[in-house]
């Protein structure tokens, strides 16, 4: 399996002559400003560059992985990250398609800004010739006043352009429309490129094409007030082949912080990649070269059966975000939930993962019988059908096959006092909690 990008390690996949022909390549480009300006820029120069991170919630999600790992490989490539997470445009939020955010408490979002900021921390390196720097707009945004704003830069934004901004006027023709809270968010996002340029030299603005109003209001700022050409890159929305929404799991987010979206559950997600996605998935989101990645792709045609590529990718993404040692503990509980291990080897952290991935009964202490069990947990439809399954030998707990209609659950086959799994035939897996 390969290995892991090290962020201390300068990407350098022969294939490519620089990271622009390699970040079209990946399919990362959906829209940019002039594309033949910023490919010399990046070729030539040494860009600062940024991305910006709101504490919307209490942690980054999915759709936020995709500018990470943009940021990372920027900097593999020589270029200086800023990360920014936005205390100031976090107490706002950014338009949504459908409806007003509801504002969150100064001390919610406080408490957001340091949880968001250590996760991006994560994809960057802070040594080296190029190292990352972070910041917080609240700390430009908090020193002016509503009459500042407004001369020094609500002047420099015509309204008739505001509104063409494709979420606004999405909103504007809704029953809902917009407040000025939520249109003014445009010009914030702005003054953000702005100050990053007056004292860092930021020259790039990378972002989701969704954001693509949000980004060119901040290089059209930049050139109106400082007479400066800038760039913004923005990344595709990333699609399921059979028209989906990529980033949800049973309906809910995929969220980055391993207390929202466990290890476990984290790599099932990657695992369970469509044949039809995997190649462009190992594309966005792992650091594997075009030749590994091409392999994996013809191997992927001619044997899927094997999952491959998708074994890689799990093991990719999964370490990129929660390291080795929890990627490695993951991969066991996923093959000892298959009767391809030990489950008494998995920790109580582990396999509650796992109990919350799958159907579950929760049931008060004591003996319970096993047939019982498998209609509790929907693996049965009925008592007689639980009956046939054991007596057919069909029923397994904790990978041991169960003998007789009557057998049952006691405490001492718990393992960690409160957790058993039960599978029918190969496939049909449910956990049992017992005790709350």
């Amino acid at each position: 399996m390969p290995n892991t990008t090290d962020l201390t390690q300068q990407h350098n996949d022969p294939s490519f002559a620089n990271v622009w022909q390699e970040l079209q390549w990946r399919g990362l480009v959906h829209v940019s400003t002039d594309e033949a300006a910023l490919e010399r820029a990046l070729s030539e120069e040494k860009v600062t560059y940024y991305c910006g991170f709101d504490p919307t919630a209490a942690s980054l999600h999915l759709g936020h992985l995709v500018q990470l790992l943009l940021m990372r490989r920027l900097q593999l490539a020589g270029h200086r990250p800023i990360g920014l997470v936005g205390g100031s445009t976090g107490l706002i939020g950014d338009p949504r398609q459908t409806s007003e955010r509801v504002l969150n408490s100064k001390e919610t979002v406080a408490q957001w800004v340091e949880l968001l900021r250590a996760q991006v921390e994560r994809f960057l390196s802070f040594e080296g010739e190029n190292p990352a720097v972070m910041v917080n707009n609240l700390d430009w945004t908090s020193q002016l006043s509503a009459i500042d704003f407004l001369r020094d830069i609500g002047k420099h934004f015509r309204v008739g352009t505001m509104i063409k901004k494709e979420i606004v006027a999405k909103r504007l023709n809704s029953e809902e429309g917009i407040s000025y809270t939520e249109f003014s968010y445009q010009i914030l996002q702005g003054l953000d490129y702005l100050n990053l340029y007056r004292d860092h030299g930021c020259t790039l603005q990378t972002g989701g094409s969704d954001q693509w109003g949000n980004l060119t209001s901040g290089t059209d700022l930049v050139r109106k007030v400082e007479g400066a050409s800038v760039h913004a890159i923005g990344t595709p929305l990333i699609t399921n082949s059979d028209g989906t929404k990529f980033g949800k799991s049973e309906g809910n987010a995929v969220w980055l912080d391993p207390e929202l979206t466990s290890p476990y559950a984290f790599y099932q997600f990657w695992l369970n990649t469509a044949d039809a996605d995997v190649v462009d998935r190992l594309k966005v989101f792992t650091f594997l070269t075009r030749e590994e990645i091409e392999e994996l792709a013809r191997r992927t045609a001619e044997e899927p059966y094997k999952r491959e590529a998708q074994k890689v990718l799990a093991h990719e993404v999964n370490s990129l975000v929660h390291g080795v040692e929890a990627t490695e503990k993951a991969i066991a509980a996923s093959a000892a939930v298959f009767g391809r291990g030990e489950l008494t080897d998995l920790d109580a952290g582990t396999l509650d993962a796992v109990a919350a991935e799958l159907p579950t009964a929760r049931v008060g202490t004591g003996t319970h019988q096993v047939a019982d069990l498998l209609v509790a947990t929907g693996l049965a439809e009925s008592r007689s059908a639980a009956r046939r399954t054991l007596k057919e030998g069909g029923a397994y707990l904790n990978n041991q096959k169960v003998a007789g209609e009557d057998a049952e659950l006691d405490a001492g086959q718990l393992l960690h006092g409160r957790y058993a799994l039960l599978r029918r035939g190969k496939k049909h897996l449910a956990a049992v909690v017992v005790g709350g």
